[in-house]
């Protein structure tokens, strides 16, 4: 599945750094090609394959990412070792996506090049088969569950850096995608690095509207969520493709 160079490359959870990766603004799960049967399940095994730099890379990079247009800047301050999903969710997400189950959580947090923002990015790598991943889609689409503020992602505060005070109170803005051709669910929650509260903590589809007036929106928190979550969610893919298509 992969070659023996990449094999002895860095993998995910060793929270090495290292690597880069550019990318735009992705379009959704109608322009990717689904993973189904065999390819489906190898998915499930990147996590303990691919190198931490080709999920997460070091720098990630968004030309027309930001407020207006301006183009932004992540660099990765700290990947998580990899994990269950115990206790990474507030109760309530916990409850909404345990029907897909946990094979493994992967994390990783950035901060924008001024250091004033830091955005943690999720991968929750399911147990659930396609038909599991679209029911679970089906059901955050309905009933709008990655919009309620009592189903934001937690943030991972990595000691010694800008994101050591980015706790549940800070966070800003933030993003849950469940997607249906992988077995995974992409998320990004996004705060400030000087530790302030986030009374008004809003979705980032609200985030970046034009008409968004909320602290989160003018500081772009929401386009950092976005932005940082649709590279991680692309390099998944990228990395699930079948070795003929890619």
């Amino acid at each position: 599945m992969r070659t023996a160079a990449a094999a002895a490359c860095l993998v995910l959870g060793l929270g090495l750094l290292g690597g880069a990766a550019a990318g735009s603004w992705l379009t959704g799960d109608d322009t990717a090609q689904a993973a189904t049967g065999k390819d489906f399940s190898e998915a499930r095994g990147l996590w303990h394959s691919v190198p931490v730099d080709e999920i997460f890379p070091r720098t990630l990079r968004g030309e027309g990412a930001g407020p207006g247009g301006a183009d932004r800047t992540w660099i990765r301050i700290a990947v998580a070792p990899d994990s269950g999903c115990a206790r990474a969710f507030d109760p309530l997400l916990a409850r909404a996506l345990s029907p897909v189950g946990c094979e493994r959580l992967l994390r990783a947090t950035y901060t924008d090049a001024t250091s004033s923002t830091v955005t943690t990015v999720g991968l929750v790598i399911t147990e659930a088969d396609a038909a599991g991943m679209k029911d679970l889609r089906a059901r955050f689409e309905d009933e709008g569950l990655a919009a309620r503020r009592d189903l934001m992602p937690r943030p991972y505060a990595a000691k010694g850096t800008v994101a050591e005070d980015f706790g549940d109170a800070q966070r800003g803005a933030w993003t849950v995608r469940v997607l249906t051709d992988v077995p995974a669910v992409v998320y990004a929650v996004t705060g400030f690095t000087d530790g302030r509260d986030v009374d008004e903590p809003q979705p980032a589809e609200r985030a970046t509207e034009e008409d968004a007036t909320a602290a989160p929106a003018q500081a772009g928190l929401g386009h950092d969520a976005a932005g940082v979550a649709d590279r991680v969610e692309r390099g998944f893919r990228e990395a699930a493709a079948p070795e003929d298509s890619a």
